[in-house]
């Protein structure tokens, strides 16, 4: 909410005299006519020379304390702080004490089509040099994101921001160089001396961080967020263990990381995030509380979780990830309640076993990639509901290509059964990228006539792409498909017409998401 919103909440003062109204008036048209040229610069942030001789009276509601004032004025996002700040001297000195700053293109209105690549680089630089040399106060949340090319020079940039902005009182710490080829060291001495003791979330992208055994350790960090940083597994036990409040561990592609070892210490961590890290061997946690795990990587990974049973949550992409997930983990990981299974290569059906999920509640598995073709069975995928009695919700994914000879028109013989699956709790299942594979219908059909339970049937007969009428599509067209892919949209339409939509029962509401019609404009 912006500041005149919060304005317009508070109650009118009916007793202010008609001189006063008038003064107000001529006062906010002549504000107005700056913001209004302010607006069109793109400038927001670079207040100084904007700023004179503007002072926005305030009469529209009760005088408020002055720190009040400045306390409203935090809480707005900075560009919005920034443009308030350009026509009102009562907000220039709380601009300039504003505790969250944001930098990057974006916020600081550096449009690509009103500046070149080199110059819109050199202006960021400046820009944010010119900030952070007039602020005043503690700054508690900061985000650095450099979309430009990134070389060695800029790290006395980075270096004096840093050393400017991280102080006792910060609270969150972000720091993005797009370019993955980015060279730049973080500084660990920043965060020594107690600097960094009041980080409680800091996101590292695309540099280098080498804490060492004389690291000071980040006592009050609950979220590490490290995506494509070049950090090795001793450094961050050394990180960890200096750590104890953290909650929340992500590292994605950190690719110099071959052992990861949680220390027992982070008796508070419940989130663990390993992705794409393709050196790692090894995953060692002795955290004890850990609830949620997600697993993403093609290498082959030693995986010691320590006391499973307390895992409720689960995301996994690796190879034979399903196969995997019925075999092992209703042993290993009991008290399930929601899993989510990647995978692109299946060589192998699930298999129908006594084992059980017992407390699964919800299931998503996205199946991709051409080695799932033409052998795989996805009838045999009925197991996972065999084994979840509580299961609520079931997603599946598909992204295939080449199915026409595995299609139920190929061979349209009767239909397999499964007349001991049976079911309670089920309440929907969401198919994308439905096919006429004939297993594919078999698992449909059989869901259908065995669980009494389905309130909501969702069949997409294209994959999980971009649509027209999602948000977010700015351009208004669907997401570009191959004939192939086009084609075997309209053959599972056919085949859900054909075999599913006669054995739908009334008490199912059955939504069909057929090919948009603005796809074949993009052939």
């Amino acid at each position: 909410m912006g500041l005149l919103d919060l304005m317009r909440l508070m109650p009118t003062n009916c007793q202010r005299d008609q001189q006063r109204r008038r003064r107000q008036a001529k006062a906010q048209a002549r504000d107005g006519s700056i913001a209004s040229r302010l607006k069109r610069k793109g400038s927001p942030c670079q207040l100084d020379d904007y700023s004179q001789g503007a002072d926005l009276e305030i009469h529209s509601g009760p005088s408020l304390p002055e720190d009040m004032w400045h306390h409203i004025h935090s809480l707005m996002p900075m560009r919005d702080a920034a443009r308030v700040a350009c026509v009102s001297r009562s907000f220039l000195h709380s601009w300039r004490c504003h505790p969250n700053l944001s930098f990057s293109k974006n916020t600081l209105g550096l449009n690509k089509n009103a500046f070149q690549e080199d110059k819109s680089a050199r202006v960021f630089y400046i820009k944010v040099d010119h900030i952070l040399r007039k602020h005043l106060g503690v700054v508690k949340k900061l985000k650095i994101q450099i979309d430009s090319d990134y070389s060695a020079k800029d790290s006395c940039y980075l270096n004096n921001w840093l050393q400017t902005a991280v102080t006792p009182g910060i609270e969150e710490l972000t720091l993005i160089l797009i370019p993955h080829d980015a060279k730049y060291t973080f500084p660990c001495s920043i965060l020594s001396n107690g600097s960094g003791d009041t980080i409680q979330h800091l996101h590292l992208g695309n540099c280098s961080f080498h804490p060492t055994v004389t690291f000071g350790g980040l006592r009050s960090l609950t979220r590490l967020h490290l995506c494509h940083v070049c950090i090795t597994g001793d450094e961050l036990g050394f990180l960890l263990s200096h750590s104890p409040a953290l909650e929340r561990l992500e590292l994605k592609c950190c690719n110099k990381i071959v052992r990861l070892k949680v220390p027992h210490l982070l008796q508070r961590l419940s989130y663990l995030e390993v992705t794409g890290c393709t050196k790692l061997k090894f995953i060692d946690n002795e955290a004890p509380n850990v609830s949620s795990f997600a697993f993403g990587g093609e290498n082959t990974v030693h995986l010691s979780l320590g006391e499973t049973s307390q895992i409720k949550s689960l995301s996994m992409n690796r190879p034979g990830s399903v196969f995997y997930a019925r075999a092992e983990l209703p042993s290993s990981m009991p008290n399930l309640e929601a899993l989510t299974i990647y995978s692109q290569e299946e060589m192998a059906h699930a298999p129908m076993l006594r084992s059980k999920f017992i407390h699964l509640r919800h299931l998503s598995m996205v199946l991709t990639g051409a080695l799932l073709y033409p052998i795989y069975d996805y009838l045999s995928l009925a197991s996972f509901l065999d084994a979840a009695p509580s299961l609520e919700t079931f997603d599946l994914d598909l992204w295939q290509r080449d199915m026409e000879n595995a299609s139920v028109f190929a061979d349209p013989a009767d239909l397999r059964q499964m007349r001991e699956l049976q079911h309670h709790n089920l309440r929907s299942l969401r198919i994308t990228g439905f096919s006429s594979v004939k297993s594919l219908v078999e698992l449909t059909c059989n869901i259908l006539e065995s669980i009494t339970s389905l309130e909501r049937l969702t069949l997409e007969s294209t994959q999980s792409v971009l649509r027209c009428s999602d948000r977010g599509n700015k351009s208004g067209k669907c997401f570009p498909l191959d004939s192939d892919i086009l084609m075997e949209g309209y053959r599972g339409v056919l085949a859900i017409r054909r075999y599913i939509e006669p054995r739908v029962p009334s008490t199912v509401k059955l939504q069909v998401l057929e090919p948009c019609s603005c796809h074949a404009a993009v052939l």
